[in-house]
Formats: C-alpha cells, structure tokens, sequence
C-alpha cells in the first residue's frame, strides 16, 4: 500500500481545501450565529436557540451517519422516497461525488456551529453594556454598534481561534470523511484525506511506521504554521497575539 504521485496530490488537495473551507466558515458562521443570539430580547427564546444549535455537537459521527443513510439510502431514503413520489427516480446518492464536498462541508459547519457559537457568546456577554448604552445615546444603530465595538473587542478571540484551528490545517475528522460517507470507493476521490488514506492503508498492511510517519508529520507541519500564523499576528498587532 504505497502513496503514488496522484494519491498524494489528491489527498493533499482534499485535505487542505476543506480545511480552508473548515476554517473560514468556522469563524464567520459562528461569529454571526453569536451576534444573532446576543441582540435577542428574551433570555428563554435565546436559550432555546443555543441548545438547539448546540445538541449536534454532541452527537458522534456514528449516529450522524445512520441519520445521513436514512435520508439518503437508495431503497428507503427520505429523499429517494419524496422524489419517487414526485414522479422522479430514485438516485444513488452514495455514487456521485460530485454531491459530498458541499455535503460534507454543511455536515461540519451543522455538527460545529453551536460549540464555536457559544466560545463567541461568552465573549460578547463580557463586553460591558456600557459600551452600547453610550453609542445608543450618540444614535448609533445596531449594525454601527456591531461593527465598532462588539467586532474589535471580540477580535482577540477570533484570532485566537484561527491560530488554533490552521495549527490542525493537516488535520481531518475522521468519522466526518470515512464514517458519514460510509467508506464507499466511489467517492474516495471527494473524501479521502491524510486520516482516512492512512487508516485504510493500516488496515490493509498493517504498515505501522506509515501511520506513525504521517502523524509526525502532520504535527510538525502544524507547528509549524501555528508559529508562522502566530509570528505573523505579532508582527501585526502584538497584544493579539497567543504568545
């Protein structure tokens, strides 16, 4: 089970352009997820709204994954179901690639929203409300106080978070692209990743030193980015910076 020129380049590919994709929305969406709920009146209507959003992150990738094939189970699919029903054939889902990077990248930023919305929120809740009641004297408008106060006091925290999470650019969740998929081979070219091309490969030779090789390397490159990504922040504005 040896990496080929085309296996690496498709992996690497796949890894690291869904980690962009992880990345940024994993900053915008929460951000704004967070915002959203911290301008409701009613603390009961905004409670509701995060335990909802936050439920699916305790969720394991298992369970999501049954959930995901019965909706999209070519036999007694959700879907498949509704498009019969409409006239329409049945589609093997589980076949078209094409379908699973934007897929795979709502499952993520589904299953992520409520963890990265609530690190957000108790920022915003430690803003003091001062700070808002005295723009509110001077006429500002909720989209003026949003963009001059809460954003640039919660930019440490944001920069903060995007360190961490380019440190792990390297990095995929595993039961997102092996166990929601399904393993099935006609999608490899949409979900292999480092994780998953390792594991099979393991489990197909038992070659243990791979597995270790491509741990190594994916944390020195992380280290590595982490203290670019960091460096770079400094340089910047040093008091946002982790270290």
């Amino acid at each position: 089970f040896l990496f080929s020129s085309k296996d690496i380049w498709l992996i690497l590919r796949n890894t690291l352009g869904y980690n962009v994709i992880f990345i940024i929305l994993g900053i915008v969406a929460p951000v704004a997820a967070a915002i959203a709920v911290g301008q409701l009146h009613s603390k009961k209507l905004a409670k509701a709204y995060q335990t909802a959003m936050f439920m699916p992150y305790f969720l394991s990738w298992v369970v999501v994954s049954a959930l995901v094939w019965a909706f999209l189970s070519y036999d007694k699919g959700l879907i498949n179901g509704m498009l019969e029903s409409w006239g329409m054939e049945r589609q093997q889902w589980y076949m078209k690639p094409a379908m699973w990077p934007p897929f795979l990248v709502f499952m993520n930023l589904w299953k992520g929203l409520g963890y990265g919305m609530v690190v957000y929120l108790a920022t915003i809740t430690g803003i003091d409300k001062t700070y808002y009641e005295a723009a509110g004297i001077d006429g500002a408008t909720i989209w003026q106080q949003i963009r001059y106060i809460t954003l640039p006091l919660m930019k440490t925290v944001i920069i903060m978070m995007f360190i961490m999470a380019v440190g792990r650019i390297f990095y995929s969740d595993f039961g997102l692209f092996y166990q929601v998929p399904r393993d099935s081979g006609l999608l490899y070219s949409a979900t292999n990743v480092i994780d998953t091309y390792v594991y099979r490969g393991l489990m197909k030779s038992g070659n243990v030193g791979m597995s270790a090789a491509a741990g190594f390397y994916q944390s020195i490159i992380g280290f590595i980015i982490v203290l670019t990504a960091n460096g770079i922040v400094r340089k910047v504005s040093k008091e946002n910076a982790m270290f």
